[in-house]
C-alpha cells in the first residue's frame, strides 16, 4: 500500500473514532454542566483535574512523543525485540516515578492548589484540595495509557488507542449521573480516575498481540534509554512551558468573576473538538510514516508528506475556527444552557469561545509542524520557540485581561498560538528547504476567500433563522444552528470547487476510484 493511501486510511479510522470521542466528550461536559453548572464547585473540579493533567503533559506527553521515532529507528535497523526490551524499562520508569509523584502530591495538595489557582476563595480552595487528592492517581494510569498509545501507533495500530479516550469519556458520564448524584463532585472525581484506569487496561491485549510482553526491567544503562532521555528533556521543557501557558490563564482567571475558570474550560473543550476529531487524526496517522521517512533519509518524500498534512489541516481548521466565531452564542446555548447552566454562563462561555476560535487554525497547524521537527529527532527548536510564545501569551494576557476580562485571556492565547505557527513554519523551512512556495501561498489565499464566503452565508442564515424559530425553544435553536452550519459548509465546499483548488482534484480522484469498485463489469 502506498504511503498516501496508508495515511488516508489511518486518518479515516482515527477521525471516525475521534468523532465518537468528541461526541462523548461533549455529552460529558453537558452532563457535568447539567449536574453542577458553572459554579465554584466546577471551578474546583477543573483546578483539581488540571493538576495531574499538567504533570502528565510535562513528562508523559513528552515521553509519548519520542516513543514513535525511537521505536521506528530500532525497527528500521531490524531490532524489534530490542525495542520492546527498551520500552519495558521506560514503562517501569513511568510506574515508579509517577507512583512517587502521586504520593508526594497527595500530601502537598493544598500547596498545589494555592500555586495553580491562588485567587480561589478558602471554601473553593479546600474543595479543590480534596478533589486533587482523589484524582492524583490519574497520573500513573494516564501515563501508561499514553505510552501504550505511542507504542501501538508505532506498530501501525490506531483504532484501539483512539477508542481508549471514548472509554474514559463514557466512564465519566456514567459516574457523573450515578456517583455524582449520590456523592456529589467527589463521586465525579472518583469516576474520572476509574475512566483512566480502563483506558490503560483496554490496550494491553492488543499490545500483547503485536509482540509486547511486560517485564519489570530497570536497564538504566541501555543506550536507547539514554537516547529517550536526551530527546525527552527538550520536549518536557516545551510541554511544561505549554502548561505554564495554561496555568497563567487559571491564575489570572481565579481572580475574576465566579465561573470564569469554568467558562474558559467549556469553551476550550469546544475548540478541542475539531482539533481532536480531524487534526489529531492526521497527526496520529502521519507521524509514524514521517518518522520512518526521516530515519531512511527520504527528504523529498518527507517534505511532500508534511506539506500535504499541513494543507489538509488548514483547509479544515480555518473554516472551523471562523464558523465557531460566527455561531459562538447559539452553539453554547444549544449545547450547555440546561439545568444549572444559565444565560450568564452562556454569555461568559460564548465570549471565551469567540476569542479562542481566532487561534484555532494556529493550534491545529502547530501540532503538525511540531511533529515534523520531532520526526527528525529535533526536539530543541520547538522548545526555544515555545519560550517566545509563552512570553507573548503572558504579555497579552496582562494587557487584555483589564478590558476583556476572561475573554482577554482567550484572545492572548490565540495571538500567541498564531505567532508560534509563523515561527515554526519559518524554521521548518530551513530544515526542509522549498516547502513554502508560490503554490502554498495561493492555497492559503484561496482558503481564506472560501472561508470568508462561508462566514457571510452562515451569519446571514443564523440571523434569519433566529427570527423564524425563536419561539420554538430548544428545537428551534437546534434548527437554527443546523441550518447555519449546513449552509455555511455548503457555501465553503462550492467556493473550494469554483476556485479549483488542488485538494478538489485529489478528492475527486479518490471518489472516482471508490465508486469504480461498485460499477458492474462489462462483458
Amino acid at each position: 500500500m502506498s504511503t498516501g493511501k496508508m495515511i488516508a486510511r489511518a486518518t479515516l479510522v482515527v477521525a471516525v473514532i475521534n468523532l465518537l470521542s468528541r461526541i462523548l466528550g461533549f455529552v460529558r461536559e453537558q452532563v457535568i454542566a447539567y449536574m453542577f453548572g458553572a459554579t465554584n464547585v466546577t471551578d474546583a473540579y477543573v483546578v483539581a483535574f488540571n493538576i495531574p493533567n499538567a504533570v502528565f503533559a510535562i513528562v508523559i506527553g513528552a515521553l509519548a512523543t519520542v516513543v514513535v521515532p525511537v521505536f521506528s529507528e530500532y525497527v528500521a535497523k531490524g531490532q524489534r525485540e530490542e525495542a520492546w526490551r527498551l520500552f519495558n524499562t521506560v514503562i517501569t520508569m513511568v510506574i515508579i516515578i509517577f507512583t512517587i509523584v502521586t504520593v508526594v502530591g497527595i500530601f502537598a495538595a493544598p500547596l498545589l492548589v494555592k500555586l495553580t489557582a491562588p485567587g480561589l476563595s478558602s471554601e473553593t480552595a479546600g474543595l479543590a484540595s480534596r478533589l486533587t487528592v482523589i484524582m492524583l492517581p490519574i497520573l500513573v494510569f494516564y501515563g501508561l495509557s499514553t505510552v501504550f498509545q505511542g507504542l501501538l501507533n508505532a506498530n501501525q495500530v490506531f483504532a484501539i488507542p483512539a477508542l481508549s479516550v471514548s472509554v474514559t469519556n463514557l466512564t465519566i458520564i456514567i459516574s457523573a449521573l450515578t456517583l455524582g448524584s449520590i456523592y456529589g463532585i467527589d463521586g465525579l472525581a472518583a469516576g474520572t480516575v476509574f475512566g483512566f484506569v480502563l483506558a490503560a487496561l483496554m490496550q494491553l491485549p492488543k499490545l500483547k498481540k503485536v509482540g509486547f510482553k511486560f517485564r519489570f526491567t530497570m536497564d538504566w544503562q541501555h543506550p536507547g534509554v539514554r537516547k529517550v532521555l536526551y530527546l525527552v528533556m527538550p520536549v518536557a521543557i516545551g510541554t511544561s512551558l505549554n502548561q505554564i501557558y495554561l496555568i497563567i490563564d487559571r491564575i489570572l482567571a481565579s481572580g475574576l468573576a465566579e465561573g470564569s475558570i469554568s467558562a474558559l474550560n467549556y469553551a476550550n473543550r469546544i475548540i478541542l473538538m475539531p482539533i481532536t476529531f480531524f487534526v489529531l487524526a492526521i497527526g496520529t496517522a502521519f507521524y509514524p510514516t514521517i518518522t520512518t521517512l526521516a530515519a531512511q533519509g527520504k527528504q523529498q518524500e518527507l517534505a511532500d508528506t508534511v506539506l500535504r498534512a499541513i494543507r489538509m489541516v488548514i483547509l479544515f481548521a480555518l473554516p472551523a475556527g471562523v464558523g465557531l466565531m460566527v455561531l459562538a452564542t447559539p452553539v453554547i446555548k444549544l449545547l450547555f444552557e440546561h439545568g444549572q447552566f444559565g444565560a450568564r454562563a452562556t454569555e461568559m462561555t460564548a465570549i471565551a469561545l469567540f476569542f479562542y476560535a481566532i487561534g484555532l487554525v494556529g493550534q491545529a497547524a502547530n501540532i503538525i509542524l511540531t511533529r515534523a521537527f520531532y520526526a527528525q529527532q529535533d526536539t530543541r527548536t520547538p522548545v526555544k520557540l515555545m519560550f517566545v510564545t509563552v512570553t507573548v501569551n503572558l504579555i497579552f494576557s496582562l494587557l487584555l485581561i483589564g478590558p476583556l476580562k476572561h475573554g482577554g485571556l482567550a484572545l492572548a492565547n490565540s495571538i500567541a498560538s498564531l505567532i508560534n505557527t509563523v515561527m515554526l513554519a519559518w524554521f521548518l523551512n530551513k530544515r526542509i528547504p522549498g516547502m513554502w512556495n508560490a503554490s502554498a501561498v495561493k492555497f492559503l489565499c484561496q482558503t481564506i476567500l472560501a472561508t470568508a464566503i462561508m462566514a457571510v452565508v452562515a451569519w446571514g442564515v443564523d440571523s434569519a433563522a433566529r427570527g423564524v424559530f425563536a419561539s420554538y425553544g430548544t428545537l428551534g435553536l437546534a434548527i437554527q444552528v443546523a441550518a447555519a452550519i449546513s449552509t455555511g459548509l455548503l457555501a465553503f465546499v462550492l467556493a473550494v470547487f469554483l476556485l479549483r483548488m488542488e485538494e478538489v482534484t485529489m478528492l475527486t480522484g479518490y471518489t472516482r476510484k471508490f465508486l469504480s469498485k461498485f460499477r458492474p463489469s462489462r462483458g
